[in-house]
């Protein structure tokens, strides 16, 4: 069985970081985590765009600002994986974590606080050399699920995209 995946993004910031949080939260959702937490500002615009996107192509991927990340970490009930290429390296530990039912990712943006270090069960890196933490986020689901998640039907889909060699096609299903 497949764990259930929730995403913290930590300190998000409107102006700076709008399109990396979009695309975390883009990651998220495509590759089948449940939700996503983010905290430093409040940004509704963030929010309508993946509100749109779960409409249009469907799924029940949600996300919701938090004041306080400490809070989420603290109060989680399941497994707390931090996304850090100061960690111990994927392939080291990723059956272990397959093996929980429910995970909570942290995603770091500005520097990261020295207490997600210890408030975490593991921290893991892709690679221990600098990166994305949008590509690690993509791979560390990507190694959860096996590669499942990249055939997976969202339901409530309005429109669909369809595999093409050249061009665009787009099928309305609504």
């Amino acid at each position: 069985m497949m764990p259930e995946i929730y995403v913290l993004r930590l300190g998000h910031r409107r102006n700076r970081d709008k399109r990396v949080t979009t695309h975390c939260a883009l990651v998220a959702r495509a590759f089948l985590a449940k939700k996503m937490y983010y905290s430093g500002e409040k940004d509704e615009n963030l929010e309508i765009k993946i509100k749109g996107v779960n409409e249009r192509f469907g799924g029940d991927f949600s996300i919701e600002y938090v004041n306080g990340w400490r809070e989420i970490i603290e109060n989680f009930q399941g497994k707390k994986v931090h996304l850090t290429m100061y960690g111990i390296p994927i392939l080291e530990e990723i059956e272990k974590i397959k093996s929980f039912d429910k995970i909570l990712v942290i995603v770091g943006s500005t520097k990261v606080p020295k207490e997600i270090y210890f408030l975490s069960d593991f921290n893991i890196a892709i690679t221990n050399q600098p990166h994305s933490e949008i590509a690690a986020l993509a791979v560390f689901l990507d190694k959860v699920f096996d590669g499942k998640e990249l055939n997976a039907e969202f339901s409530n889909a309005k429109i669909k995209i369809l595999p093409s060699k050249a061009g665009k096609r787009v099928v309305k299903l609504v």
